[in-house]
């Protein structure tokens, strides 16, 4: 099957059935139409035949759910980005506390902002350029390296906060 737009007339492939019941009442004939499998309109505006198939080149990225913007249009940039901005303000001042040698707390800082981006994108329905993937994997990638992040600053020598034998023997094992 070839990607052929309906320009809207009476000309229909063979065997297309109307999925759409547009055009069905008199006077419609001026609106764009398109019989069978419909897509995203095509570079002219009308509505496009496509296949069931998976195009050879892809065109466009469908944006991530909730990826919409956190504020209106009209806001200044970082205010319709505030959860990226937010999250990205954290880490860099875990950054800059490790950077001053207080590694522990700065680690865990850091852990402690990718946990609340996980919150972030489950919480709100937009989060803006915070949305990557689907809000599921987005939040399953935040949420477990945040919380591994924070579980090896606890665990960090000298003076280690949290002990897990386990991960001690393996880490042994390995060495």
């Amino acid at each position: 099957m070839s990607a052929v737009p309906d320009t809207g007339g009476t000309q229909d492939a063979p065997g297309a059935d109307d999925a759409s019941g547009a055009g069905d009442t008199p006077g419609s004939d001026d609106a764009p139409r398109a019989r069978g499998a419909v897509s995203a309109p095509g570079p002219d505006g009308r509505p496009r035949k496509v296949s069931r198939r998976f195009p050879l080149f892809t065109r466009d990225t469908a944006r991530p759910e909730g990826g919409g913007r956190a504020a209106a249009g009209d806001a200044p940039a970082p205010a319709r980005q505030w959860p990226l901005l937010s999250v990205v303000s954290t880490v860099g001042l875990g950054l800059l506390l490790t950077a001053f040698d207080v590694f522990r707390v700065g680690t865990i800082v850091i852990g402690v902002a990718l946990i609340g981006g996980a919150v972030l994108r489950w919480a709100l329905p937009d989060v803006g350029m915070l949305a990557v993937r689907s809000r599921f994997t987005d939040m399953v990638t935040y949420g477990v390296l945040g919380v591994a992040i924070v579980l090896l600053a606890l665990m960090a020598q000298p003076k280690p906060v949290l002990e897990i034998p386990f991960l001690d023997d393996t880490l042994h094992y390995t060495i």
